[in-house]
Formats: C-alpha cells, sequence, structure tokens
C-alpha cells in the first residue's frame, strides 16, 4: 500500500519536519523509523538546491519526502514536485477556491493546469510517462488548515476530492483569532474541535505536527483520531534531549 492510499484510509503514519538543510540530519532522523519527512521552506532558510539534495537523502532512506512550501504558489509547487517530491503540504488554504488553485498547480492537464518540464522526477526526460502514473497513484497533497476563515469553509473545502489530507494548524488559526499563540484559549480550541468534528462527519483523515519532542502529546493526538501526524522537528530532537541532559548534569 502506497502512503498515499494510507493516508487517504485514515491509517496511522507518522513522520517528522526538517528544517536544518544537511544530509547528516535525515540520515539521523532516518534511525528512528519515521515513514516520511517534511521538508520545511515556508519558516526556514532551506533554499531549492538543498530541497532536491535533501529529498534524495530521504529517498535514499527509504522514507517519502514532502515539501512544506511556502505559499500556494504555482512556481514552487512545481519546482519542488519536477525535483522529485513525494508530495507537498501547502500552508493557509482558507477556500475551496485555493483548494482547488493547489490542485491545479500539482496535476497535468485536463486534471490541472501544472505546466510540463523535464527534471529529476521525470528521469531527466525518459521517464515522463512513469511520472504521470505515478503523480496520480502516489502524489502526497495535503492542504494547511490554519485560519479560522478555513474552519468556516472546512466542508467546502474537503469537498475537493484530490486532498488527501489536512493538517490543522494552531498557532496560525490562534494567530488568525488575534490571539498568537494562545491556541489552548477556549476559543482557539472551540475552532479546532470544529475542525475534529467535521473531518470526523465526512471520514475525512486529521493531521497535526506536534511540535513538542515528548511523545506523550502526540499520543493524545492518536487517541483523538488524528491520523496524519508529524513528530517534532529536528531542532527540538536536537536541542531537548541536550538541554535536558546538561540540566541533569548540572544538577
Amino acid at each position: 500500500m502506497t502512503l498515499k492510499e494510507k493516508i487517504r484510509k485514515g491509517e496511522l503514519t507518522l513522520g517528522s519536519w526538517v528544517t536544518i538543510p544537511h544530509p547528516a540530519v535525515v540520515e539521523i532522523m532516518a534511525t528512528a523509523g519515521f515513514e516520511w519527512l517534511t521538508i520545511d521552506i515556508e519558516h526556514s532558510a532551506i533554499d531549492i538546491q538543498s530541497v532536491q539534495n535533501l529529498i534524495i537523502a530521504i529517498q535514499g532512506k527509504g522514507m517519502k519526502a514532502l515539501v512544506r512550501v511556502f505559499a500556494n504558489d504555482e512556481v514552487i509547487i512545481k519546482r519542488v514536485l519536477d525535483a522529485g517530491a513525494d508530495g507537498i503540504i501547502v500552508p493557509m488554504i482558507k477556500s475551496k477556491a485555493e483548494a482547488q488553485r493547489m490542485i491545479d498547480f500539482v496535476y497535468y492537464p485536463p486534471k490541472g493546469k501544472r505546466g510540463v518540464g523535464l527534471n529529476r522526477a521525470q528521469n531527466y526526460g525518459i521517464g515522463f510517462d512513469a511520472y504521470k502514473e505515478k503523480l496520480e497513484k502516489e502524489i502526497i497533497v495535503i492542504a494547511q488548515i490554519e485560519h479560522i476563515d478555513a474552519i468556516k469553509n472546512l466542508k467546502e473545502i474537503l469537498s475537493v476530492n484530490e486532498i488527501d489530507a489536512t493538517l490543522i494548524g494552531p498557532y496560525d488559526l490562534s494567530a488568525s483569532m488575534g490571539k498568537p499563540g494562545e491556541y489552548t484559549l477556549p476559543e482557539v480550541k472551540k475552532a479546532i474541535s470544529e475542525y475534529d468534528e467535521i473531518c470526523k462527519s465526512l471520514g475525512k483523515p486529521m493531521g497535526a505536527h506536534v511540535i513538542s519532542s515528548d511523545h506523550k502529546q502526540t499520543k493524545e493526538k492518536m487517541a483523538a483520531g488524528y491520523s496524519f501526524l508529524a513528530f517534532s522537528l529536528d531542532f527540538f530532537f536536537l536541542g531537548d534531549k541536550a538541554r535536558e541532559e546538561m540540566k541533569n548534569l548540572k544538577s
């Protein structure tokens, strides 16, 4: 079963986040047993050449390589997919129209409007037909739900069938409600509960990026029915362990 199939069926799949653009980071994280890693180019300084190098490193370790792009932008989506990404995560999808534009940027005509180019994904020109088949069967498309307008329009967004899953974004959701970072406030928790209820009522998989490197919070999301889960990220795994052990040493 492909990762795309697992996600769409709501089967549990665990990945993590990469913000440090070095293949060694990927190789180290691969030893933990993640199924996929997301390269974050929305909130990092990673450039497109580094994206391709990280994709190669991730796939070389038997994991799927997703990229969280910086916008619902035709050019960046096309570039990371042509670089060989197995899927994309698109931030700040707030309406059905925006969701449909995302799909248009992923797929070739007649399903979408993506321009045709030959690069790594198409085996440098000799694998275009194979890539077209992979695009339909395996490429993963995740919409981030991280604005109060997205909650209000969630049923319409989820009606776009080509979306494989959504990913709730509590930080930006709270910011869109005028309370940046205060995602434990009752009104923000209510909006997150609406996300849960709507997804469950429509039988759509729920996703989240749990920032904490403490596994307990990820297990809480699993218990709540979330199946597409990113467990922490590279610099928290590194920093939290270093701080914890230095604290223990000094005490």
